[in-house]
């Protein structure tokens, strides 16, 4: 039988012990009040966390992938981090992969047994043809997923950066891969529901990894989402909005040289402020490897 009692996720909370006698009020406040926990236990990983986006930068530059790859909660939150990257950052969906125990259906239904299987997630990164160029990062609040761990130790036998991210300290996922990112929030409010804090800081660090590591590929300039895609209503404001500020430009001339762009927004930006046409904007583009600010020194 699985020893669980040695997880902090699993322990008890002695402030919710009498949980289910209140008030909506008092539930939302102590749900709040644990969740303090959750900022602290991030800043305690912060040098980890950094690890991980210098790795994660380094993998995508050689032409790698962010691949994440865990069950249940912790699987839905890798999904998650990866296909917002495309919209966020104008990057293939194939860049940032997220792999869940139990394939696409279990992200909205519970796949019985498949985060227990040894052999599962091995077969797909097989199927995905995993490289040595790619970084793995395996999610398990508990951080005893066999799921996780077994694709790890396949990960690191091809020669991939491994990074595990649990909700434990000394976890089993943390052992088997390079680097362990382990933020301990401690006991949930309700008793083992590990999407509460433990799930929060989860997504906290991948956050950090995919929006550091998009940085570090040059797909933000200042504080703007440069590389964004324009493929929908809201998308299209925001990439005039995104010239206007880098710029200072008004929308019409925005909405003009964003055509002569094909609505390419870095390229926009460095027409307008290198005062050049798009082609020689997009050679600048090129040589500074799509950094914005190496193009316009």
């Amino acid at each position: 039988m699985i020893d669980l009692s040695k997880l902090t996720t699993e322990s008890r909370n002695p402030d919710t012990m009498g949980l289910d006698e209140m008030t909506p009020t008092q539930i939302a406040r102590i749900m709040n009040q644990e969740d303090g926990a959750v900022i602290k236990a991030i800043g305690d990983v912060i040098p980890q966390i950094a690890q991980a986006i210098e790795w994660a930068t380094e993998s995508l530059k050689s032409g790698g992938r962010i691949i994440y790859v865990g069950a249940g909660t912790s699987g839905r939150l890798g999904v998650l981090d990866a296909v917002e990257c495309p919209p966020t950052f104008g990057v293939p969906p194939q860049m940032v992969v997220g792999l869940i125990a139990g394939g696409e259906k279990a992200f909205v239904e519970a796949v019985e047994g498949a985060e227990d299987s040894e052999t599962l997630c091995k077969e797909e990164l097989k199927a995905i043809w995993l490289s040595k160029e790619d970084i793995v990062i395996g999610l398990a609040a508990s951080g005893r997923t066999p799921y996780v761990i077994h694709g790890l130790r396949y990960a690191r036998s091809i020669g991939c950066k491994t990074v595990a991210i649990s909700c434990n300290r000394n976890s089993d996922i943390g052992k088997e891969a390079m680097l362990a990112i382990e933020p301990v929030t401690g006991p949930e409010v309700l008793t083992g529901s590990t999407r509460l804090k433990a799930g929060t800081a989860q997504k906290m660090v991948l956050n950090m990894i995919s929006t550091g590591s998009m940085i570090g590929i040059g797909k933000v300039y200042q504080n703007l989402m440069v590389d964004v895609r324009q493929s929908n209503e809201k998308l299209v404001v925001r990439s005039q909005n995104i010239v206007m500020t880098a710029t200072g430009c008004e929308r019409e001339e925005a909405k003009e040289v964003l055509e002569q762009a094909d609505g390419h927004v870095k390229t926009a930006v460095i027409m307008i402020l290198s005062d050049c046409d798009a082609s020689e904007a997009r050679e600048k583009l090129l040589k500074a490897g799509g950094n914005v600010r190496q193009a316009l020194k």
